[in-house]
């Protein structure tokens, strides 16, 4: 049967309980942690966490006898003489929280809370940061100075709270979330481990509070929004999510009025459209965000995901270029200057969404990579762990795919930079003319292993050798764009290592391909004829037979060969009535035969056999009366 401890418990020497002295202590972060994530909060559920602390605060109430009458609700208060138990100290922390679990849900709910369920939220607020308060208390004097100083930062933090959704003092919620920053700093470096970890954590989550309230008073800049929206993760942050997102828009459409121009390849493009420079503006936010992304280690697809929303802010922009050309009345009745514009923006537009998409198929080539590289490493071994995970496997032919998508991708990058052939238009060909080649290389690389796999060796040799040549050509026009700076050098030396492979390769396709020959020809059989019909003669004449296998004119059938069979080994039918016809007794010297070598055993299970005593079948020496 469930009595009032059930829950998050804590063991009453190491975590909670009554130290010596009489003192209470309870570890009020690790508590409600571990209540959030075993209750709702893991899947973002405050319903559920709200019906938890409620049933929580039932079973405290029913196990202390602290019940309010039992009709007519009779308020209680806990005084501080009747602490005795740690649960005490637990009731004020689930009130606070199932107050603040109440808020939270109203703030999750579709399209917002409404005004009226806007001031509930905040009434629920300041019931959770007045709970918080009569813990603090409490614990300030019926427990030790570590559960003191938890109770107090978690008041602060729900004070901070209230101060930051009520939006009316933005110096005094600033006040409150950097006390409890400092107290939990502090507590980070005392007890053990895991409450350590927890209270980094928090620290953690109180930081982007900070920063939104020195934001708000104006010391410091709004282009930190982003960073600190990136921030965003746990349900202590849920009620500063939503805010964040509503500066950041208000702080977006501000910019996006200054911003007047676009540049590209040294030409200045006005922005006319404020719709278009918002769209332009949000992937410039989101190209600094996947610059960060590429710096730390994330998940492959949540880059895609960043991928995806510039894709999807871009295209909103040409769409808008073109609704403003549809405007001026057509291609063919706007102005030339209009033209001008309106054409050039378009191609700028197009040319980030070409870059970015040729990005992201090289990231996509990556992953393919290590995970083939993966496959022919594990290839031949019973990996159970690999084969566990069901991964779905991955061909040369994709990589074949991804590397013709690149390949169009530079094309039609080239055809839209390449405009009015200025220097910096120049330049960008160059570049663009040695990725091509690069990725030709890795496409003819990777096609040389897909024939090399269905067993086509002569075409393998053949791409092989072409891939050579391409990483050559690449490697020569990689020279001058290096010296100018514009070409990646990570690339050159996969260029180069590809080089290095497929020579590597071409040698062992050529081995293929002659043993293939010589097994389909004519079988085992033919081969080792051959080696038979060698001579060590000079000059020895050979004849080609219909099977096409070479042989010595003057190698016919001998005596020794035929034991079994009466026939005349004085001449053959042909020469029969030749009396010089020469003898057929044995071939002199031999013909050469295939022999099989002596297999090499190598025993290394002898050392370690113990065999069974022989003592005892050992000859005894017999011994006399007196000796």
């Amino acid at each position: 049967m469930e009595d009032g401890r059930t829950g998050p418990q804590v063991s009453p020497d190491k975590d909670g309980g009554v130290r010596e002295g009489g003192t209470l202590s309870i570890p009020v972060l690790q508590t409600i942690k571990a209540a959030q994530a075993q209750h709702g909060l893991r899947h973002g559920d405050y319903q559920r966490y709200r019906r938890y602390c409620t049933a929580r605060l039932r079973r405290l109430y029913k196990s202390l006898k602290f019940l309010h009458g039992r009709g007519k609700y009779v308020k209680k208060t806990i005084e501080p003489a009747m602490v005795a138990d740690i649960r005490y100290l637990l009731i004020p922390l689930y009130c606070a929280e199932r107050a603040w679990g109440y808020a939270m849900e109203l703030k999750q709910l579709p399209g917002g809370p409404s005004s009226r369920q806007r001031f509930h939220l905040i009434r629920r607020l300041t019931k959770a940061a007045r709970w918080g308060d009569v813990l603090a208390a409490l614990c300030s004097e019926k427990a030790d100075s570590r559960t003191a100083l938890e109770a107090e930062a978690y008041a602060s933090w729900m004070w901070g709270n209230v101060k930051l959704e009520r939006e009316d003092d933005w110096e005094g919620a600033l006040v409150k979330f950097l006390r409890a920053r400092t107290v939990y700093e502090q507590l980070g470096k005392v007890g053990n481990m895991e409450h350590q970890v927890l209270c980094r954590q928090r620290v953690e989550e109180l930081e982007p509070s900070v920063r939104y309230c020195n934001y708000k008073m104006g010391r410091s800049k709004g282009g930190d929004l982003l960073e600190m929206s990136r921030a965003m993760d746990g349900p202590a942050l849920d009620l500063l999510q939503s805010k964040l997102e509503a500066v950041m828009a208000e702080d977006r459409a501000r910019q996006a009025a200054q911003m007047e121009e676009l540049t590209w390849h040294g030409r200045r493009i006005p922005l006319n459209n404020a719709k278009t420079r918002l769209c332009i503006l949000r992937g410039q936010e989101l190209d600094k965000e996947l610059q960060v992304a590429d710096s730390t280690p994330i998940p492959l697809e949540r880059k895609l995901a960043l991928y995806d929303k510039i894709f999807v802010e871009y295209q909103e922009a040409k769409r808008h270029v073109r609704e403003d050309l549809n405007v001026a009345g057509g291609m063919a009745a706007a102005p030339r200057e209009v033209r001008d514009e309106i054409s050039t923006l378009d191609a700028a537009l197009t040319t980030l969404l070409l870059h970015r998409t040729i990005e992201r198929n090289q990231l996509l080539v990556s992953s393919a990579q290590a995970k083939l590289l993966k496959q022919q490493t594990q290839r031949g071994k019973e990996d159970k762990a690999a084969a566990g995970e069901k991964e779905k496997a991955v061909r040369p032919e994709d990589l074949v795919r991804l590397y013709d998508a690149l390949i169009q991708n530079v094309a039609d990058l080239a055809q839209v930079e390449v405009r009015d052939r200025r220097r910096e238009d120049e330049e960008a060909e160059k570049q663009l003319a040695v990725k091509r080649l690069c990725f030709q290389a890795f496409r003819c690389f990777y096609l040389g292993q897909s024939y090399a796999a269905a067993s086509k060796f002569a075409e393998a040799y053949l791409l092989y050798k072409r891939a050579e040549e391409y990483a050559a050509e690449a490697g020569r026009a990689g020279k001058e764009g290096m010296m100018s700076g514009g070409v990646d050098e990570a690339m050159m030396l996969e260029v180069q290592d590809v080089a290095n492979q497929a020579r590597a390769q071409r040698c062992l396709v050529h081995a293929d391909g002659a043993m293939q020959n010589a097994s389909t020809a004519d079988g085992i059989g033919g081969l080792v004829e051959r080696v038979g019909s060698l001579s060590i003669k000079e000059n020895a004449p050979t004849a080609m037979t219909k099977e096409g296998q070479q042989q010595d004119q003057t190698a016919g059938v001998y005596l020794t060969d035929m034991l079994d069979r009466f026939e005349s080994a004085v001449g053959s039918s042909a020469a029969a009535g030749r009396r010089d016809a020469p003898p057929r007794i044995a071939q002199i010297p031999p013909s050469f035969r295939s022999v099989p070598c002596e297999p090499l055993m190598l025993n290394t299970a002898l050392s370690a056999i113990q065999f069974p005593s022989l003592d005892h079948r050992v000859k005894k020496k017999k011994k006399g009366w007196f000796w």
